[in-house]
This record gives C-alpha cells, sequence and structure tokens, in this order.
C-alpha cells in the first residue's frame, strides 16, 4: 500500500514512524499546489493537513481510495467529489482539544490583565528606570465575574466553557448549525450573545453559514468592554471590520490563531494603532506536544481502520 504524506512539516518534526510502518511511505515536507498531483500520483493513502483537494485533483487520482487529514477541519477536500468517486475521508477528532482550549483561555487572560505590554515595559528597561514601585498605563481585568459567549458548542466549545466556568465565568453559547440540545449552558440568538458577553471565542468550522459571521455590524453591537478570539478559522471573522473595531475602540482588544489567508502577506490587522489590543499567533493553538502525538495516534488509527475492511 502506497502512502504519501503531502505536508510533513505540518507535524512539527513528531515521531512519524507508526505511519511510515504501515505501508510504503512517502513524505514531504512542503508540497505546493502545482506539485499535488505529481507527488500524490499512485498513491492509495494521502495524508495531507491543508493541502488543497478539490473535484478536479481526485479525479485525476484512480488509485486514491482514503484521504486522512492531519486536523480537524475538511474544508480543504471537495468532500462530495471525494464520495462521488468512491474515497473515504478520515479526520483526526479531539486530538487538539485541551490545547485549543488551553489557549483560548490564555488569550482572554493575556489580553485581560495585559500581559504582553508589561512584559514588554519589564525587558525594555523602562521598570528598571522607573520612579515607582507599581505601573498602571493600562489598566487590568480577571476574568472572574465575567459573561462569556461561547460560539460552537463543540468538542473544544464545551471544554472552553467548562474552564470558563472554573474561572468563575457565566458561559453561554450561539450554535452555528442550528441544531437545538439539551446543554447546560444558555443557548442565545447570535445578536444577542454578542451584546451581553465580555468575552467571546469562536470554536466552530468554516462554512456557507459562518463565513465573515462577525463583520462590521456584529462588532459594533459588542460592549467596548469585550474581548473577541478566534481559533476556529479565518474567515469567520471580517478582518478589516475587525481592525477597524480595535482601531476606534468599539471592543477592547481580539486575539487571533486563525487568518483569511495563511501566511497572512498583508493585512489592516498589521497596521493598528494600538497594537496591544491584538494578541496573534501563527495558527498554533493546536499545536501541544501531547496534541501532536494524538494526532499521529488518530492517523495510525484511521489507515488501520481502512486496512482492516
Amino acid at each position: 500500500m502506497k502512502i504519501v504524506f503531502l505536508d510533513e512539516y505540518s507535524v512539527g518534526g513528531t515521531d512519524i514512524s507508526p505511519i511510515k510502518s504501515l505501508g510504503d511511505y512517502t513524505g514531504y515536507d512542503v508540497t505546493h499546489r502545482n506539485q499535488i498531483l505529481e507527488r500524490a500520483r499512485g498513491a492509495e493513502v494521502l495524508i495531507v493537513n491543508k493541502s488543497i483537494l478539490d473535484a478536479n485533483t481526485l479525479a485525476a487520482l484512480p488509485d486514491l481510495r482514503l484521504i486522512c487529514i492531519a486536523a480537524t477541519g475538511m474544508n480543504n477536500i471537495d468532500l462530495e467529489a471525494a464520495a462521488a468517486l468512491g474515497i473515504e475521508v478520515r479526520n483526526a477528532v479531539g486530538y487538539s482539544t485541551y490545547s485549543v482550549a488551553e489557549t483560548t483561555i490564555g488569550s482572554a487572560i493575556a489580553l485581560l490583565r495585559e500581559v504582553v505590554y508589561y512584559d514588554e515595559y519589564f525587558k525594555s528597561g523602562r521598570y528598571a528606570a522607573a520612579d515607582y514601585l507599581f505601573n498602571y498605563d493600562r489598566p487590568t481585568s480577571q476574568i472572574r465575574g465575567k459573561r462569556w459567549g461561547i460560539i460552537g458548542l463543540g468538542n473544544i466549545g464545551r471544554e472552553v466553557a467548562r474552564l470558563a466556568e472554573a474561572f468563575g465565568c457565566t458561559v453561554s453559547y450561539y450554535s452555528t448549525s442550528g441544531v437545538a440540545r439539551d446543554e447546560v449552558y444558555k443557548s442565545l440568538e447570535l445578536n444577542d450573545l454578542l451584546k451581553s458577553s465580555d468575552i467571546v471565542s469562536i470554536h466552530c468550522p468554516l462554512n456557507d453559514r459562518t463565513r465573515n459571521l462577525i463583520g462590521k455590524e456584529e462588532l459594533q453591537s459588542m460592549k467596548s468592554s469585550a474581548i473577541i478570539i478566534n481559533v476556529a478559522r479565518g474567515g469567520i471573522i471580517d478582518e478589516e471590520a475587525l481592525a477597524e473595531a480595535l482601531d476606534n475602540g468599539s471592543i477592547r482588544g481580539a486575539a487571533l490563531d486563525v487568518f483569511s489567508r495563511e501566511p497572512l502577506r498583508e493585512s489592516p490587522l498589521y497596521n493598528i494603532k494600538d497594537k496591544y489590543r491584538l494578541l496573534a499567533s501563527p495558527h498554533n493553538a493546536w499545536s501541544a506536544e501531547a496534541s501532536l502525538k494524538r494526532l499521529i495516534d488518530c492517523i495510525v488509527q484511521n489507515i488501520k481502520a481502512y486496512q482492516a475492511k
């Protein structure tokens, strides 16, 4: 069985020998879009993270029987075309739940306690040169007592809710699927959630319902003291509208781990007047070492399940 991994770099150097042991393995550090067909040709199993497999690409790979996504999101695969061609698509479910949830909590703390500003204040030498023991340049807030609104109450959203409650927050959520479920948390319509929440975190997939879900109007409806965190997918928040909201003080701050284009080459987010209002990271909220090890195990189990048929 020929196995090809198109973007090995995405697992951060984690040991992939358990995958290699399952067949005739070939791996590539990075595969650009114009290289996919050449490298994937003849593969029965294709492992991808963010490589795009559209209908035309899938149709040109007659030997392909299984796509293993080295991630949870599946929006880079044409799932309808894969199904029509008899190609199984399996993602990695739950491997990064704790890592992303912890990043979400950490982002809220960093923004509310102005961690980046005060770290820079110390390291720049300004503290050493100060006349005062304390510094109150930027007021700080605590999480306890805040209203935390969650957009997308899946595995990650539910873990964030659990942690937020442990910090003393009141949690509510908005279901992007529209499916009514019996939950311990209060369900709100999006506008009500945005208006009432002090902290909003996004944990839903990117699809037709959620693309540009948070735009100028939604951001303006939020409290000026509120923060918003997106660790789900770029494209859910309108980045231009967010930059404007941060600049005009419609909201206090934002934390982003995902972007409309990755890497993000040009964006108004780079030109925010007050840089401390934005906390940003290069799509690595999921990448704790334990998560990466679980990811490899998920891929192995998905291939073994296919082989067992």
